[in-house]
């Protein structure tokens, strides 16, 4: 049998990433985002839930996201869901959470952070050590539905510039 376990989310923070490090010097980062759906019903009412989440983040995404991000910030994640299950110390009662576990993210939003560092634009980080981080793919129909970018430094080059 086959299995499939993606989840793509885009929302708000609802708290400051929590960092912390564990005794092998991981970073993991406890963060909470907040989604929301507008909605119409028949009769033609407006409303609009928010489902709140919460993501673990590892390594050095961890890192950078508790480093940039803080309360209400806008955040682009893929990642998996993971049941979690433990015995409460106090009641001796099973308890589970469902939760989902960052492998890739996106800074959302034009907001500089102060340093001079832009926050908007960034490619999605991977989630394994070692891996290069580069931007996501567009779909095909995007690329050619798009015009060319224009030239800003001045004229286009020469077609003797060609270097093939």
């Amino acid at each position: 049998m086959a299995n499939f376990n993606k989840v793509i989310l885009i929302g708000n923070l609802t708290r400051d990433p929590e960092l912390r490090y564990t005794p092998k010097g991981q970073a993991v980062a406890r963060l909470g985002l907040a989604v929301n759906r507008k909605y119409t019903l028949d009769s033609g009412e407006a409303r609009e839930e928010t489902t709140f989440v919460d993501i673990d983040a590892w390594g050095k995404q961890a890192e950078l996201i508790s480093q940039y991000l803080k309360k209400g910030n806008p955040l682009f994640i893929e990642g998996r869901l993971k049941f979690d299950q433990w015995d409460d110390k106090t009641t001796g009662q099973k308890t589970s959470k469902l939760r989902v576990v960052m492998e890739n993210f996106q800074f959302m939003g034009g907001k500089s952070d102060g340093g001079g560092q832009s926050m908007g634009g960034g490619a999605p980080m991977s989630a394994e050590p070692g891996v290069a981080v580069r931007p996501a793919p567009r779909p095909i129909s995007q690329r050619a539905a798009e015009p060319a970018p224009a030239e800003a430094d001045g004229p286009p080059p020469e077609e003797d510039d060609v270097p093939f």
